[in-house]
């Protein structure tokens, strides 16, 4: 099995790796899971279930690979292991979801599903430029343990591709890690992890830059290593003295921090100031903690000095995702800078292993933020306007938890990003004040609602209740929330000024008696240079379009009309209308379907008609027959003026190719309605989601979903369902 399954060089890791499986998840996946699972997997490789990946990597070694990662590294629980192992095995119907559940337990087959559907998305090849980004994130939100599963198998995949030939495949997985999973392994604390992920993206796409680099460390390690222990000696001593317990490590910064240092400052990498880090880590109950890390502190700035500046203090406030430390640099030796950290061994626990110690530390300050932070990524994907693109940058700059601590005068804490704004407090606060913002109070001071907030701000914030969001607000907030919020405002107040000037319009047409021809007016929009028609009644309540001048352009494009339709009385012959009872009893029958041909025919765009409606035929000027259904708007004219040109038309029985349909849906603007409804329409078999559009007003909203689906009873299936979630009011087929 074996020789056929492994290559020479993966049968000599193999062994070497399954120890290490057994020796860093000892404690965590019993002895007998493991003998489950290789029994799972043998039977799986003799039945030719594992297929190689893009790369040519072995998906059991990748995936033991991965597992190895997470005992080491984290602290994980065993349903993460086993889903780690078994979810390709799923993923190739090996094996159901309810023989996963019970075998292994409801959590692992929820853990497999979740991991199932990042990979399905990933096999599309098209995660970024459609709505499968969307929805990545959607599943990483419903399991954070399915993001931590997915970073440390991406480490994994990032490791195995080094010496692959395709340079252009390995530079997108190594930009797709540099852009989503390293920001997402720091925002879940897990530095260690982010670090590699950052080193191995620059080594793939920049190898140039990180031989440089990595090169010059090498030849100057002995040095660096000297340095560091003579910083440290002095400071051993003293701790010693004062009886503390403690362990220090020196270590130089990763080559991915050193570049981005070596860009930002302008410099080479020899007038980089502060390469080295010493971590000191105190042995201490938790209850003195702050006491002895400030004393350590002190010791060291006594020794050393510091720069204020640079000074961060998060065992006061510690990092949304629980990060607690106190960081200082001070001027060593030689007139060199080093950062120096000072922790317990608790807080390096959270620091070496981020969210996974929260397993193992309850009650920790940060799991409520954390909560929040997902709660966050779920409103950023309920964003209606936000394409792929908008949500990539959200995300990134959510993502990234450097912060800044803000107060109301009342002392509640604010955490947002850097370069967050008193703007994006106000929005932070409620959306209501968001959007009635006119300025604010700063430490006693009077500032506008562009002022950046720094640490340890108090904001006090004044409103007004004529004060309505402006589109240059954009440029002034960076939190997603804010930036969302007002864009959702934007758009109400663009809908109630379109609604006056339709107003305006639909007045002076009824005082000139003209009734008004919608495809006649459809002309005029266009003839006058508007896009839409929401920007048309816009522009006629802005004064920017003359009433009187969108009259008779009106009355112009009738009169063309008219003319163009008249014809002599000896070309003229009366045709009396088809009904459908007509069309039932006509002996000739046009078969449409996918298995028809040398019929040329197409589905009218106006009523888009699927598999199972009641259709017609209706043969166009172009000799083109289109297809209609019998409910379409367009149908009595038809039957009316074209008698002539209508046919009989029925289905050939055969499904083809999906057809679109879309559904208008009222409800309750609630949160977590949309994601509710788009999460009936992706489990639905048979069913996929195109587009989506939804607008928001009074506490209500109207949304536009483009679904492909094989036939109506699809259709009508999906209907019933969407009617049962909670908050929607009416589901019907738009015409």
């Amino acid at each position: 099995m074996e020789q056929v399954f492994l290559t020479v060089d993966e049968r000599e890791k193999l062994k070497p790796m399954c120890r290490a499986l057994l020796r860093y998840g000892r404690g965590v996946v019993p002895v007998d899971d493991f003998r489950r699972l290789r029994s799972l997997i043998e039977s799986a490789v003799g039945a030719d279930v594992y297929h190689r990946d893009r790369f040519g990597n072995n998906p059991v070694m990748r995936n033991l690979a991965a597992c190895v990662l997470l005992c080491e590294r984290l602290s994980p629980d065993r349903n993460m292991v086993v889903a780690m192992m078994i979810y390709n095995l799923y993923r190739r119907e090996f094996i159901s979801r309810d023989a996963i559940s019970k075998e292994w337990g409801e959590d692992v087959a929820k853990m497999v599903g979740g991991l199932n559907k990042v990979s399905t998305l990933y096999s599309r090849h098209t995660l970024v430029g459609s709505e499968n980004f969307r929805n990545l994130l959607l599943t990483f939100a419903e399991d954070i343990r399915v993001i931590i599963l997915m970073i440390l198998d991406r480490l994994a995949l990032m490791r195995a591709i080094n010496h692959h030939p395709d340079h252009r495949q390995v530079c997108d997985v190594a930009y797709e890690v540099s852009y989503l999973y390293a920001p997402l392994a720091h925002r879940l604390g897990l530095y260690g992890i982010k670090s590699e992920l950052e080193d191995l993206s620059l080594k793939y796409t920049n190898r140039d830059v990180y031989t440089q680099i990595a090169h010059k460390l090498n030849e100057t390690k002995a040095g660096r290593d000297a340095y560091i222990a003579d910083f440290i000696k002095p400071i051993k001593e003293k701790l010693e003295r004062e009886g503390l317990k403690f362990e220090i490590k020196g270590r130089t910064k990763s080559i991915s921090s050193i570049w981005n240092k070596m860009k930002k400052q302008k410099n080479d990498l020899e007038n980089i100031y502060d390469l080295f880090a010493i971590r000191i880590i105190l042995d201490v109950p938790r209850e003195r903690e702050k006491n002895e890390c400030w004393l350590a502190y002190s010791i060291i700035t006594d020794m050393y000095r510091p720069n204020p500046s640079r000074l961060k203090d998060w065992l006061s406030i510690p990092k949304s995702n629980g990060y607690e430390s106190l960081h200082i640099t001070v001027y060593g030796p030689e007139n060199k800078w080093v950062e120096v950290q000072i922790r317990s061994k608790r807080m390096d626990a959270i620091a070496e292993k981020g969210l996974a110690a929260h397993w193992k530390y309850k009650g920790i300050k940060s799991e409520g933020n954390l909560d929040a932070w997902m709660n966050n990524v779920r409103d950023i994907l309920e964003a209606a306007e936000s394409g792929p693109m908008e949500l990539m940058k959200n995300m990134r700059m959510d993502v990234y938890d450097k912060e800044v601590f803000a107060f109301t005068p009342k002392g509640d804490l604010y955490r947002l990003p850097l370069g967050a704004t008193l703007l994006d407090f106000a929005f932070s606060i409620h959306t209501n004040v968001g959007c009635q913002c006119t300025g604010g109070r700063v430490n006693g001071k009077n500032q506008k609602i562009n002022y950046k907030l720094q640490s340890g701000d108090t904001v006090e914030i004044f409103t007004s209740a004529q004060q309505v969001p402006k589109q240059d607000w954009l440029n002034y907030v960076v939190t997603s929330k804010a930036r969302n919020k007002i864009r959702v405002a934007l758009k109400e107040q663009e809908s109630r000024v379109a609604e006056l000037g339709k107003e305006l319009l639909q007045r002076r047409f009824k005082n000139r008696k003209i009734d008004i021809d919608e495809s006649v007016l459809s002309k005029v929009i266009k003839k006058l240079g508007s896009k839409t028609v929401t920007e048309f009644f816009t522009r006629i309540a802005d004064g920017a379009l003359d009433v009187n001048d969108v009259v008779e352009a009106y009355l112009s494009a009738t009169r063309v009309a008219d003319e163009a339709g008249k014809i002599s009385a000896s070309e003229y012959m009366m045709q009396p209308s088809v009904s459908d009872e007509d069309l039932r009893n006509s002996d000739d029958i046009l078969v449409i379907g996918n298995n028809i041909k040398g019929i040329n025919y197409r589905l009218a765009k106006c009523c888009n008609p699927i598999y199972g409606d009641e259709v017609f035929g209706f043969i166009s000027s172009e000799g083109v027959i289109k297809i209609h259904r019998s409910d379409c708007p367009n149908a009595a004219n038809i039957r009316t003026k074209y008698p002539y040109r209508v046919i009989r038309t029925e289905w050939s029985g055969k499904l083809g190719s999906q057809f679109g349909a879309t559904l208008r849906i009222v409800g309750n603007d609630d949160i977590g309605i949309v994601t509710n409804i788009t999460s009936i329409i992706t489990k639905e078999k048979n069913v996929t989601l195109r587009s989506i559009t939804v607008d928001s007003n009074d506490g209500l909203f109207q949304g536009y979903i483009i679904v492909g689906v094989n036939d109506t009873t699809s259709l009508n299936q999906l209907i019933k369902k969407i009617q049962t979630v909670k908050g929607v009011k009416n589901v019907q087929r738009s015409k």
